[in-house]
């Protein structure tokens, strides 16, 4: 037995070294695999598109990652942030919609924005870099949606959920703002009463981050808590 156990070892130890090449050389294959932000986003390319089921904003135009570097995110207090999205990261960042496949330059950097319909109910930010091949971490992402509301909704609130620190406007005023190190909790934070206006109604929101994913979730609530769903999106007007 002792002659066998001899004979034998010497097999395991090349069979688990061939088996830690193999994987290493299908973790190089992987990573140099052409990358999709597939399955996560899909073309915004239809009219308009109501909310899901539980009212979550699946339409964005979101832009490139802008560079920010951060090795923590322990440092995003409210002052942290604000300063980080302000003076503006490109002119008008509050006023202009842009259009899909319009570029912005931000410190030094050429950045595309894309019109597209996340396939979750929270928009996975990292996944969109990603797979764009875009910085991943130390990062500030913009995102800009169009809500139409077939007539004025008093007293609802923007409910939003964000990993990490992020702020959110609605008609170019501040409705809600998250701060700290946080994963993304759907109605995290929670606005004060908002009304929506008959027509277009425009939400820009910038989401900052560290190391770690990145992603977002938002959608309008009522008194109740019950989800806003008779509105629509669309990037109808974007440009403007």
């Amino acid at each position: 037995m002792k002659t066998l156990k001899t004979i034998m070892m010497p097999g395991i130890g090349i069979l688990a070294i061939l088996v830690v090449i193999s994987t290493v050389h299908g973790n190089v294959a992987a990573d140099d695999a052409p990358r999709s932000i597939t399955p996560y986003f899909t073309p915004a390319t239809s009219p308009s598109k109501a909310p899901d089921q539980d009212g979550f904003l699946q339409r964005w135009l979101l832009l490139e990652p802008i560079n920010k570097p951060n090795r923590t995110n322990a440092v995003f207090t409210d002052t942290y942030v604000r300063n980080a999205m302000n003076p503006e990261s490109f002119p008008n960042q509050l006023a202009v919609i842009p259009r899909n496949g319009d570029k912005v330059t931000v410190a030094g950097q050429e950045l595309t924005w894309h019109a597209l319909d996340s396939t979750n109910f929270d928009v996975k930010l990292f996944r969109f870099a990603y797979g764009l091949n875009k910085q991943t971490y130390g990062v500030i992402f913009w995102a800009v949606t169009i809500v139409d509301s077939p007539y004025e909704i008093k007293n609802v609130r923007m409910a939003v959920g964000s990993n990490s620190a992020s702020i959110w406007w609605l008609n170019g005023k501040e409705a809600v703002g998250l701060f700290g190190d946080r994963r993304m909790v759907m109605d995290d934070c929670v606005s004060k009463r908002l009304t929506l206006n008959k027509g277009r109604n425009v939400i820009h929101g910038a989401v900052i981050n560290g190391p770690g994913l990145s992603d977002f979730c938002v959608r309008f609530i009522d008194e109740n808590g019950a989800p806003i769903k008779n509105i629509t999106l669309s990037l109808e007007g974007a440009g403007k």
